[in-house]
Formats: C-alpha cells, sequence, structure tokens
C-alpha cells in the first residue's frame, strides 16, 4: 500500500477505536487497504514519536495480526 500523502513520514497509524496499530510496511491487500482509508476518514487514528512499534504498544495499541504474521516470517526465515 502506498502510504497518504499526510502520512509519508509515518511508519504506524493507530486506530483510536479498537486500539490496534497498522504498520504501513505490511499492509497488503485491498480489504486492509480499505479498513486504513476508512480509518483516515473517520478521523480517530493516533501517530507515535517515536514512531515505533513499542511506542504504540506503551500507549496500549495492540500489532494488528498482519505485523504478528510479518515478524514469524521473519522469525522462521532467519532460523
Amino acid at each position: 500500500m502506498e502510504r497518504p500523502s499526510k502520512f509519508e513520514d509515518y511508519h504506524y497509524l493507530g486506530d483510536k477505536r479498537t486500539q490496534v496499530v497498522y504498520d504501513f510496511d505490511v499492509i497488503q491487500g485491498d480489504e486492509l487497504e480499505a479498513v486504513i482509508a476508512e480509518l483516515i476518514a473517520s478521523e480517530q487514528f493516533a501517530t507515535f514519536a517515536p514512531d515505533t512499534l513499542a511506542e504504540a504498544q506503551n500507549r496500549g495499541y495492540h500489532p494488528h495480526w498482519t505485523i504478528r504474521e510479518s515478524a514469524r516470517a521473519r522469525a522462521a526465515d532467519s532460523d
């Protein structure tokens, strides 16, 4: 997914309604792109400073399943 112009400098975007954080680098597919588009339209999003997954988790956000799957795949590739 191409990052929206307002968020081209951000890696993570959080949904304030569900406390889920999305990673622009692992989002794939039309369904997830639609979720991000709806989130931005709702204006119920959060960005993080520093722009890290650890900071999002410190604020109570949980990684979207795509982030967890990406981490598992990277771990499996390194074995």
